[in-house]
This record gives C-alpha cells, structure tokens and sequence, in this order.
C-alpha cells in the first residue's frame, strides 16, 4: 500500500500533461521552423485573401467615391445643372448642419462587377439608387433626410433600390424621429420601363404611405420641400406631409406629366409651371409655402422644425426668449377703427403680441380669408389663428376653413396650444360661396375645433358673430378668453340684421319717406345696447382687458399650459386616453 505523498499520476496522464503543455507553447512561442516558401505564381496565392477584408472595405470605398462625386459629362446631371438645380448631394450639405451627414443605403444602386481572380472582382462601374437617405442634424437636431437624385432616371422605381424609402419611413417611427423629405421626380413611383426590365408587369403599392400615416398621427414631423419637377408618387409624398414649401423658380407638381396629359385629355402645349407650378398649387392649398428658391426652402423647413418636438409623446421646444413677457403696446388701442366699416391688418396685432421676429405664416397665399402660422410666446410654440377683414370683410370661406382644420389638426398631434384673434363676420355667404360648398367645409373645420383637445385661448378682438363665431369662441369648456373694449358680437351683424329683424316695419317707415330716417333710430338703439360692458355685467363676456395688456395675459396662458397642464396632456397621451389624428 502506497504512502500518503507517495502517489504518482498515472504513465499515461502524465504524457497528456507534456503532449498539451507542448501544443500551448507552440502556439505562444516562436517556431524554429523556417516557413515553407510558396511560389508567387502558385494556386494558393490566387486564392489567398487578407485577414483584415481590406478588399471589401476597398471595394465599399470605392462605391461611395463614386456614388459621392458627380459626373460632369452625364447628360442627368447636365440636365439638373441647365435647369439651375443642385444635384442632391449639394442640396443635403446647403440643408443640414456641416459634416453631419450619415447616410443609409451609401452603396446601394446597380454595379457591373470584373472578375480579377478566382474569390475576387472589382467594381467597374457604379450607377447609385437615386434615392439618397440617411441621418444628420438640422440646427443641432437629429433628423432623417430621403433626397431625389434626378438625374437618374428622373426619380423612378427603375432607378432606385426597393425597400429603401420604406426603411427610412419605418425606422422614423421606430428612432422617434423627424423627416425631411426633399422631392425632385417621382420619388421612386413607377415608369413603363420597368415592366421591361422586370419582365412582367406588377399591380401598383405605395407601401411607404403605411408607415407615413402612423407618423402623422404621432406627431412626428414630415416636412417635405418641392425642388423640381414633384410626380405622381413623388407629389403624394409632399403633399402628405404635415408642411410642405415649393421652390418657385424649379418647382412643379402634378400628378402625371404634360405628355401623359396629352395624350389622356388632349391638352397640348403645356409645360410644368402651366400645369402645376408654385401659382397653380401655393394658391389651392395643395402646397403650404412658397419660397424664392431653394435655399429658402431649406430656411423654412428649418425654421417649422424650431417649433415641434420630435414626437408628440414629447412637449415643444422651448428655447430662451429675450422679448419680456410684461411688454406693453399703447399702439393696439387704436388699432381697431371706431367706424365699423373700416379694416385693419390684423398680422399687426399678431407680431405686437407674440414673441419679436418669432411669427411664421403657413399658407399665406391660399384660404386668404383666415391666417394661420407658428409663433412662440415668452419663448413657448404656440399655434396662431386669425381672420383677415382685409378679405372678404372676414368671413370664412371654404378654403379658410381648410386651411385652419389642417392647423387644428397640426397642433394637436404637435401639442401646440392655441391662441385665436377673434374677428369673425359668420361664414361667407352668397352664391360662390354656396357653390364652393362652405357650409360643407365650415362643418369640417367645426368637427376640428371640436375633436381636437389641445388648449385654446380667444382674444376677441373685435366682431364674433354666427356659427362660425359660436364655433370658434366656444369649442371648448371652461372657455378661456378675453375681450377688448372695441368687441361686437351677436347672432347676426347689424348689416343686413336690422333689415331681416325690421322688414315689416322699415316697409311701412317706407310708405312714409321715412325708412332711412327708421333704419338710423335703430341702428344706434343697437350700438347703445351692444356695448361690450353691457355683455360683461352679464357675465356673457368674462373679461375686457386693456389691448396694451395683451401680451401680458396671453404669455400667463402659455406660462400655465406649458407649465402645469403639457405634463398631463402627455400623461394622456402616453395612456392612450386622447389620440390625436392629423392623417
């Protein structure tokens, strides 16, 4: 029997112990063996490939060089630069912030490939998807970009890479993220060309606009820019969006070209700005904006994009204001006319009011009738609507309607409260005004104020009259508003009122001579009894404020809004107890 200390390891465990002590120390120890040559000719250098994959990494380099420097003998890009646009890579450096360009997709397109050695080849030529995409930052924000490249293949499927645009769209809803989108062609909507390239002929999709939708009513902001020629599925695309600007001097949107329009209605002759050019769809309400050219474009863009939050799960950015909060403007005491036939500018007022230098008009070219934009107050986003007495004395048409039912709808997925300068005369009234259907549209802008739940304070500033007023002041509970001491309000204006409420008796002041001399007993009887104080000693009017003050109490809303009740709107949102809806 062994001794304890005594036991030895089995023969044979201990020649595994030498035999794996021998393989570690060949690896970690300098072979004495001399390499075995290989001739440079021989099979196995042909197939020997490097370690680091620098030859795909040279191969992906040389894709983006490229993809990245434009061919100044290519007859799209000669087109592009003959019709006084940038090519898209110079468009992406004049719009974001310098050298913070990420793109997605960087070498997708078609190649033709070399075969140099077996395992190996080489790109010899390189024609990249015309849709560029990716991330960057727009004043110090994080945004994602999709850009048209037209000259190739002027924005068509057949030039892009399928599932693209898609991604991009997709992952804006998964990042939380804005887009911007920069549309020149068709945005890879389709060309007959395709059918021979593929073959076979598909049944239309526009696959991006699913994803798009839940965007919208997120509140994640898509804003799009027309810098050339916009089709089709291109058009769809900025139109879509929750604000849109044309370029004047190379915009154009429509949705088929003039030789497809000629050939289907026979309408010869026509070229992109006839057909639909920044004076056809800036003035329809078709595009919001429009701007001189492009570099304003991009100037527009980023300045809506200072005033929404990335997400409507988020509040608005606030950002330092300089203008004080308790600013007075002795001005806007008289700047409602005493004779009440008389108008006024009412932008006047919206500048006094809001912060210096902070107002920005959506939609200053069509629905002319009502003003609507972005402003900040003390440095907070706010929404801003108006009515312009400029124009049609003020009274809401169809497109006036339109356009604030859309500014509703902004603010809402946005989380912008709402601050309204009330003059209103009712809705527009007349036989182009029933033609154009306005109490249709007046309806619509109706269900907006009230299905929309973000704040609202009225400014009644002078007249209030009708459904239009009773929509507009009253769409929602407790109201939150003030008047100034020049307010007139009622069911109907005395113009025209007195005729229907006295007919009988102004016909038999008539049979005397005396119906002018009538109508003017009545009509200051009316203004005695209209008098705003009158109204507030019934309550029917909870404030009138001193004009100079406007400012002062408007800023105090937003200070409680964005203060107190933005967190729980949030709250609610994020609960799924209100759904916001722009699409």
């Amino acid at each position: 029997m062994a001794k304890d200390g005594d036991a030895s390891p089995p023969k044979g465990s201990k020649d595994q112990a030498t035999e794996r002590l021998n393989q570690v120390s060949s690896h970690i120890s300098p072979s004495t063996e001399k390499p075995q040559k290989i001739k440079a000719n021989s099979q196995a250098a042909a197939f020997r490939l490097p370690a680091d994959y620098s030859d795909v990494l040279g191969q992906i380099a040389t894709l983006r060089a490229i993809a990245a420097k434009p061919d100044p003998n290519h007859r799209g890009y000669v087109r592009q630069k003959q019709a006084g646009k940038l090519w898209v890579r110079e468009r992406i450096e004049q719009l974001l912030d310098p050298s913070t360009f990420q793109e997605i997709g960087s070498v997708s397109g078609t190649v033709t490939w070399e075969k140099t050695a077996p395992m190996r080849e080489k790109p010899v030529s390189f024609v990249p998807s015309n849709n560029v995409q990716g991330a960057g930052m727009l004043r110090g924000r994080k945004v994602l970009l999709t850009a048209d490249d037209f000259s190739i293949r002027s924005g068509h499927a057949d030039g892009a890479t399928a599932g693209k645009t898609v991604y991009v769209e997709k992952l804006a809803l998964a990042l939380r993220l804005p887009v911007i989108k920069l549309v020149d062609g068709s945005s890879g909507g389709g060309s007959v060309t395709t059918i021979r390239k593929e073959g076979w002929s598909y049944l239309p999709h526009v696959s991006p606009f699913i994803p798009m939708v839940q965007q919208l009513n997120m509140g994640i902001p898509n804003l799009g820019a027309v810098v050339g020629p916009a089709i089709g599925l291109g058009a769809a695309r900025v139109v879509s969006c929750h604000f849109s600007v044309m370029a004047a001097d190379i915009g154009s949107l429509f949705n088929a070209g003039p030789k497809v329009v000629e050939g289907a209605t026979f309408e010869e002759g026509l070229d992109f700005q006839d057909l639909g050019g920044p004076m056809v769809h800036c003035t329809n309400g078709t595009i919001d904006n429009l701007a001189a050219n492009e570099a304003e474009c991009y100037e527009q863009l980023r300045r809506v994009l200072s005033y929404l939050p990335n997400c409507g799960s988020e509040a608005p950015p606030v950002v330092p204001s300089s203008d004080s909060e308790e600013r007075e403007d002795i001005g806007l005491r008289t700047i409602i006319p005493r004779r009440q036939a008389r108008m006024y500018n009412p932008r006047t007022i919206i500048q006094s009011v809001v912060d210096k230098d902070s107002w920005f008009e959506i939609g200053a070219l069509w629905g002319r009738t009502a003003i609507g934009g972005l402003a900040r107050l003390g440095g907070r986003p706010i929404g801003v609507i108006s009515l312009d007495c400029e124009v049609n004395g003020g009274a809401l048409d169809a497109a006036g309607s339109q356009k604030l039912t859309r500014l509703l709808k902004l603010c809402d997925v946005m989380n912008l409260p709402i601050l309204q300068f009330i003059d209103v005369p009712g809705y527009a009234i007349g036989t182009v005004a029933e033609r154009t259907a306005t109490m249709r549209w007046g309806v619509e802008l109706a269900k907006a104020y009230f299905s929309t739940t973000v704040p609202v304070f009225n400014l009644v500033t002078r007249r209030a009259f009708g459904v239009a007023g009773g929509v507009m002041l009253y769409c929602r509970d407790p109201v939150m508003q003030v008047a100034w001491p020049s307010g007139q309000w009622g069911s109907l204006p005395l113009d025209g009122g007195i005729e229907v409420g006295h007919r009988h008796e102004l016909r038999e002041a008539e049979k005397e001579g005396k119906k002018d001399e009538r109508y003017k007993e009545l009509e200051e009887e009316y203004l005695r009894l209209m008098n705003p104080v009158r109204t507030a000693n019934a309550f029917g009017v909870e404030e009138i404020i001193d004009p100079k003050d406007s400012r002062r109490v408007c800023c105090a809303w937003a200070s409680h809004v964005y203060e107190v009740l933005m967190r729980e709107r949030l709250l609610d949102r994020a609960n799924g107890k209100i759904r916001p809806s722009f699409a």
